[in-house]
């Protein structure tokens, strides 16, 4: 029974965990977000740039 209750108290633990990690991957990317250079900057272009890829390909007739 009191296994019960201890696990019962860590349930969505590493939900806050997961919350921090990203919170602190968000900052150290966000660092210099005012330039282009930056690496939030790069990241975000990139996807950006690969998604109009993967559309244009999906457009194209089989």
């Amino acid at each position: 029974m009191k296994y019960d209750r201890l696990a019962g108290r860590q349930t969505g633990q590493s939900m806050v965990e997961y919350v921090v990690v990203c919170t602190a991957l968000a900052l150290a990317l966000g660092v210099g977000l005012g330039s282009d250079d930056s690496a939030l900057w790069q990241l975000i272009q990139n996807f950006r740039l690969g998604y109009q890829k993967f559309s244009f390909a999906l457009s194209l007739p089989t």
